[in-house]
């Protein structure tokens, strides 16, 4: 091998290849395409529910929940509901075979749309109109969840106090969808999946405010 008449070795020319730079694999945002963090913010697409990685600049364009865009900042609150009333009835009229979910209200859709992990991956279900109502009529709080970008996600257990209900984004539930379809086996999700549900969970609880349900007035 000669380059620029010197005789160049093999080993000289691997030297140069491995010193080039290397290409930029780091996420960016998706509106912007400037370089994001690894705990980087989400904004979600109204029209296909597309979570859309999001730089802090383009995340505030999209933070107010009113406002009549395509778009949609994902909030990063965290609320607990230790009173929720969710008894075995109401739970049963919202169609949901197992005691993992997470609710959310589609603004395309005017309705809510609940998703539960199963041996098929993540089931979505449309819940029937008037049960999201009810529920909410009996803990008035839940009015409070934003449309598209928060969810609820339920835990339900027939041991009392077990069950746990919050209010999170909606790109923690995705995040949980996607770690349980890697791990789930089974009918009933084995072992792995069921101790990243209480990791998970945990982590959930660490970040979550308490707020206190009082019921219809």
């Amino acid at each position: 091998m000669i380059l620029h008449g010197r005789r160049s070795s093999p080993a000289a020319a691997l030297l140069r290849i491995r010193h080039r730079p290397r290409p930029v694999t780091a996420e960016r945002c998706e509106m912007c395409a400037e370089p994001v963090r690894p705990d980087h913010s989400h904004v979600v697409n109204l029209d296909t529910r597309a979570l859309m990685c999001s730089c802090r600049p383009c995340y505030l364009l999209f933070g107010d929940q009113d406002a009549e865009l395509r778009y949609r900042a994902v909030p990063e609150r965290y609320l607990r509901f230790d009173d929720l009333i969710l008894d075995q009835r109401t739970w049963d009229e919202l169609q949901i075979p197992v005691g993992l979910a997470f609710i959310f209200r589609n603004s395309r859709l005017g309705r809510a749309i609940a998703f539960y992990p199963g041996p098929a991956g993540a089931t979505e279900s449309e819940l029937p109109l008037d049960t999201w109502d009810t529920l909410v009529a009996a803990n008035p709080e839940l009015a409070a969840l934003h449309a598209d970008v928060e969810a609820l996600l339920i835990r339900r257990s027939d041991r009392p106090g077990a069950s746990t209900c919050h209010l999170v984004p909606i790109d923690a539930c995705y995040e949980l969808v996607g770690r349980l379809r890697t791990l789930w086996r089974g009918f009933d999700g084995g072992r792995q999946a069921h101790d990243a549900i209480d990791a998970f969970f945990a982590r959930v609880g660490e970040r979550s405010t308490g707020v206190d349900l009082v019921g219809p007035s």
